[in-house]
């Protein structure tokens, strides 16, 4: 019995160990299995160690504002198009990338886009042209190619741009800007249909008030009210929570839409620049239309003074010119500055459009001692074969070049090369008796007395003309094509060219230069430069600089001081003296020629100064009679 009994109480306490070890076992398992599952629910995030900073997620409303923010920061008139397409494309990629991760790579965070530092305006980066400041790089390389396709238009307009003087039109530009880039995504979203409609309805005011002001004085008076209503909802639109890559899109559509039109005006004003450079303004084909009239009108005495205009020993002076007043100019200058002008006669060579406004003209006006004669080289009864079907004037080739060989395109500089034109090579046959002429072309002033060219010893040579040494003849190379000329040679201009009529039947230049025109007939451009150049090969007397001054039709930066001392102004380029476009600080050494008490000029509006002394003069006679005004 006390086996039996010890035996049985040995077996219980075996069974409850083996139950205990049972328990343990099954916890441990359970906890194998809640440990991994609180990592996987995040639960060890709330505890890490000492040298650990947990990476926080940013709140998605605050990041995108921040993006937003940025890009519009990024936005402005300097920034490369380039740049503005990386960056976009890198929100885009980083959007993409977002979307696609698994949500427990999200909590590193959205990565902030690099920033892009633009250059400040300091002395270093800003450069001064005429006392007129703009910034380098981007600004000079675009003003560089600018040049390189539109030519002087890009001139004028640098020297013709307008300071930003309207801050308050600027802002409200900008703001529309911006509140059009969030327009769209926040009227997506049906919570914020509110906030979409005082976005739109902000719009509209804006751009009315855009449509109808473009200066601050235009503005209405309650302007700041809605530029702040608008400021605040923009800022109400940026705490929105919105998909960046939408309003990325939006401001490259609307930047490019910028651009496009930015880049149509450009070309619509570079057209329209070359339409009134190219066309004769309203004033002067008013004055030919009224003088053409009265010539038929009046039956002047047309006094022909034939033994003076073929007598080899006055001094005779040639213009080809459609142009009455640019032709006046010259002769009126020539003469004023003359010591004696009896010996002077003048050669007027036109088309038969102006052939009468131009007899009617040098009828009515007279210029001391010197005589004008008018002829009409289009005229095939009076002169045979010594005609064109229609005149043409001297030619005019914009050439650019670098300043040196190892500077970039953007830094070529323009001279505007002037030569004979066909009608030039018929004054062997036109003035057979005449051995010696000067050829003045209608875009020039003289302020000296040119005596002096009549006792020229050209050594032989055809003509003599002014040197130009800054365009060589190897910088010619695209027009000359594989010719042979002196490379380092100087080019040389028309403008004031004397001319030994004798030394050039005797060559036969006019024979030379029709052959060349009809060999090199499939050159465009440069038939007529080429054509020229080859004929006087050897054949040019460089004049002494001081004789003519060029460039006062395309170069603002000229001298006044040279200006003063030149003998002869030259105005050849695009800006010429009586156009509006003309440069205004040269005008006035042409204007000062004009007769400003012709009555033809005054009803044409011919020049604006005679407009202001007929008013002054009414004025006068108003007070007189005692009229309040």
């Amino acid at each position: 019995m006390k086996g039996g009994s010890g035996g049985g109480g040995g077996v219980a306490p075996a069974k409850r160990r083996w139950r205990g070890l049972a328990i343990a076992v099954l916890f441990l398992v359970v906890l194998s299995m809640l440990v991994p599952l609180g990592f996987l629910l995040g639960l060890h995030s709330g505890f890490h160690s000492a040298g650990h900073i947990p990476l926080q997620r940013p709140s998605p409303s605050g990041d995108r504002s921040s993006h937003i923010d940025n890009l519009v920061r990024k936005l402005g008139p300097t920034l490369p198009k380039d740049v503005l397409k990386g960056f976009v494309n890198e929100a885009k990629n980083e959007t993409s990338s977002i979307n696609a991760t698994p949500r427990t790579e999200q909590k590193k965070g959205i990565p902030i886009p690099p920033q892009v530092v633009m250059q400040p305006f300091t002395s270093k980066n800003i450069s001064r042209i005429n006392g007129k400041a703009k910034m380098k790089s981007d600004v000079d390389e675009s003003e560089g190619f600018c040049d390189l396709k539109y030519g002087s238009y890009c001139i004028w307009r640098e020297e013709n741009r307008e300071e930003m003087q309207d801050s308050m039109v600027k802002k409200l530009k900008d703001q529309l800007f911006v509140a059009r880039a969030y327009f769209p995504s926040i009227a997506k979203i049906p919570a914020q249909s509110k906030l979409s409609g005082e976005l739109k309805q902000n719009i509209q005011e804006v751009e009315h008030v855009l449509s109808e002001s473009t200066t601050d004085a235009d503005l209405p008076p309650e302007i700041q009210k809605k530029s702040r209503r608008m400021e605040a909802v923009i800022a109400r639109a940026k705490s929105v929570s919105l998909d960046c890559n939408n309003v990325d899109k939006k401001l490259r559509q609307i930047f490019d839409l910028t651009e496009d039109e930015a880049n149509f005006h450009m070309k619509q004003s570079a057209f329209l620049y070359q339409l009134a450079v190219q066309t004769m303004p309203k004033s002067l084909h008013c004055l030919s239309m009224r003088l053409t009239v009265e010539y038929f009108r009046d039956h002047l005495f047309d006094k022909e003074l034939s033994e003076k205009y073929s007598d080899p020993t006055l001094q005779h002076y040639v213009i080809f010119s459609n142009n009455v007043i640019a032709s006046s100019v010259v002769i009126n200058s020539t003469v004023v500055h003359a010591r004696d002008t009896v010996n002077q006669v003048f050669h007027v060579l036109t088309d038969w459009q102006n052939y009468y406004a131009m007899k009617h003209w040098f009828l009515r006006n007279t210029f001391r001692d010197a005589v004008v004669q008018v002829l009409n080289i289009e005229d095939s009864d009076s002169y045979g074969k010594a005609t064109l079907s229609h005149l043409t004037l001297p030619v005019e080739f914009r050439v650019s070049f670098p300043s040196n060989d190892s500077a970039p395109a953007i830094h070529n500089r323009t001279q505007y090369v002037s030569i004979f034109s066909h009608s030039h090579y018929l004054l062997p046959e036109i003035f057979k008796n005449l051995e010696k002429v000067v050829v003045l072309d209608d875009d020039v002033v003289v302020q000296q007395d040119l005596s002096a060219l009549w006792s020229l010893n050209m050594g032989g040579k055809v003509t003599g003309a002014i040197e130009i040494c800054s365009v060589k003849m190897d910088q010619l190379q695209s027009y000359l094509g594989e010719h042979s000329f002196q490379k380092h040679s100087c080019s040389w201009m028309s403008g004031l060219n004397v001319i030994d009529l004798a030394r050039w039947r005797d060559l036969d230049i006019s024979e030379t230069y029709w052959k060349l025109v009809k060999e090199q007939v499939s050159m465009k451009e440069g038939s007529a430069l080429l054509a020229t150049l080859l004929s006087f090969q050897d054949q040019i007397y460089a004049l002494d600089r001081v004789w003519v001054l060029s460039g006062l039709g395309h170069d603002y930066g000229l001298d006044i001081e040279g200006i003063k001392k030149a003998a002869v102004l030259h105005y050849n380029g695009n800006m010429k003296p009586w156009l509006d476009l003309g440069i205004p600080k040269y005008k006035e050494y042409w204007k000062k020629f004009l007769n400003h008490e012709d009555q033809y000029l005054s009803e044409c509006n011919i020049d604006n100064e005679l407009v202001l002394r007929l008013s002054l003069w009414i004025l006068g006679k108003l007070r007189a009679q005692g009229a309040k005004c």
